[in-house]
């Protein structure tokens, strides 16, 4: 049993961190330890109602992941060289630890935009619009993890 409590707290950890980081699956990561927290009392406490509306959640973060990124780079009218420049910043950003991690993306955005159509004003318009989607469904996705363990809790305790 104790052993299911220590999945769950470094699932539910590492994928609070994978919210923000892109190369860590975040929301199934949290969806697993709480599925782990659950097993540990048998699902006695949190049933199985609950761990299908977790799974929704859960589900729900990479549609406005999705969503977020590709209507921001739409709507300022992106070339996929833009997108893919965004998430190539992203991981590459990593290895520069926060500052990475927010500038990465735009950076990308703007290098692969430039390479698409060789508009500077064009590409600052579509890197910031890129960067300010990706950091929203960011916000967005921590948002519905903090509900889905405060869900968890209630389910536990009432």
């Amino acid at each position: 049993m104790e052993l299911l409590w220590v999945v769950c707290v470094l699932c539910v950890g590492i994928g609070f961190a994978g919210a923000v980081l892109p190369a860590i699956p975040g929301p199934p990561l949290v969806f697993a330890g709480l599925v782990a927290g659950a097993a540990a009392d048998d699902f006695e406490r949190v049933g199985w109602g609950t761990l299908a509306v977790l799974f929704l959640l859960t589900c729900l973060t990479f549609g406005i992941d999705f969503a977020a990124t590709a209507l921001g780079a739409q709507r300022a009218g992106a070339s996929k060289l833009a997108i893919v420049g965004a998430l190539v910043g992203s991981l590459v950003g990593l290895a520069f630890g926060l500052p990475g991690l927010l500038l990465g993306p735009f950076v990308g955005a703007i290098a692969g935009e430039w390479y698409a159509r060789r508009d500077l004003l064009q590409a600052g318009k579509v890197a910031f619009a890129t960067w300010l989607a990706m950091l929203l469904a960011a916000l967005a996705k921590l948002t519905i993890l903090l509900a889905m363990i405060a869900l968890f809790v209630l389910a536990w305790w009432f």
